[in-house]
């Protein structure tokens, strides 16, 4: 009865922190697409050097109030990681710049297979062919949503491959460092989040001249551009949160599947608000196939040996948890 109400409570959480990222990640595209599309602030790698201040404004007063407690993390894995992520995020970038969307999309989907090579080379993760299959299923489905037309060159092709792969480590290397630290999510984000914040501040605006021509210092801010600037800087502050608790809790690989179901939400919701003119035949197949996919994949990844990690990361530092948290003990036990 006892393990059975620790696994509720597991999945129940599990299910919480989810739908904490989607709803951060899904709200934050919607803001980002009204301050760029409709307001003109198309400085993407300046505004997420921004992200990462109001995040490491939101650290520090955790830390402050007694929420958040000291912890340990090496410089130079504190600088790997700040080399991954901001890869990631100026990769990413370049990628949709230089790619037509298509590609685009193809690339964002090879995340998948790059992070399970990840899990299978660095910890020994054994995946069964009904794990497999049902990560073929969601890849394929999301690509029948959103890919059209697909166009390579090749300077668009090494943009994306160091987008996909800098985006699989840097995923990998969030659950690898709180494992091997015992660092909940807020002593994480208190470590990288200033890091990140003056790196991408120092380059974002170079970066950003580069992709649009434009320089930040000259954007003439309105007070409504401002206001979704400043929505934006909040909500990132639960994206950060929401994908280092995510990945804490369950891996790269089942944080890009459900990662997935994103696309489908902001494909409806993009319909729903914007219209109906690109929803067809094809979208609904796609859309329907990836949610398959994603409830084969939660079942398959679930049934013992579906998905077996052969060996154990060894924790070297221990570092007080989140008060009143529970979440971060449950994801340790999993």
């Amino acid at each position: 009865m006892t393990s059975l109400k620790k696994s509720d409570k597991k999945a129940a959480l599990d299910f919480a922190a989810w739908s904490f990222n989607v709803t951060t990640s899904v709200g934050i595209i919607m803001v980002n697409k009204a301050l760029m599309a409709t307001y003109g602030f198309s400085f993407a790698t300046t505004l997420t050097g921004l992200h990462f201040v109001t995040t490491t404004l939101m650290t520090i007063v955790f830390r402050w109030l007694g929420l958040s407690q000291p912890s340990h993390l090496p410089v130079a894995d504190l600088i790997k990681f700040v080399i991954f992520s901001n890869l990631s995020i100026v990769g990413m970038n370049v990628s949709l710049m230089w790619n037509s969307v298509g590609f685009y999309q193809i690339a964002k989907l090879c995340m998948i297979p790059a992070s399970c090579l990840l899990e299978v080379v660095f910890d020994h993760v054994h995946y069964s062919r009904d794990t497999k299959l049902s990560i073929m299923v969601v890849l394929t489905g999301v690509a029948v949503c959103t890919v059209t037309d697909v166009s390579v060159n090749a300077k668009g092709l090494i943009a994306a491959v160091i987008a996909v792969w800098s985006t699989a480590f840097q995923q990998y290397y969030v659950h690898f460092l709180q494992k091997k630290y015992a660092l909940n999510s807020f002593n994480l984000l208190g470590h990288t989040a200033p890091a990140q914040a003056g790196s991408l501040l120092l380059v974002g605006p170079f970066v950003d001249y580069l992709l649009t021509g434009k320089r930040v210092d000259h954007f003439n801010f309105s007070s409504l551009a401002l206001f979704f600037l400043t929505l934006s800087c909040f909500i990132a502050i639960g994206v950060n949160l929401s994908q280092f608790i995510c990945i804490g809790r369950f891996s790269a690989v089942s944080f890009q599947v459900l990662g997935h179901m994103k696309t489908v939400l902001v494909l409806s919701l993009g319909f729903l608000f914007f219209g109906k003119e690109g929803l067809n035949l094809q979208v609904v197949l796609g859309m329907v196939l990836a949610v398959v996919g994603m409830i084969w994949y939660g079942n398959a990844s679930a049934k013992p040996g579906g998905k077996e990690r052969r060996s154990i990361l060894p924790v070297v530092v221990r570092s007080p948890s989140l008060k009143g948290s529970s979440e971060e003990t449950d994801a340790a036990e999993k």
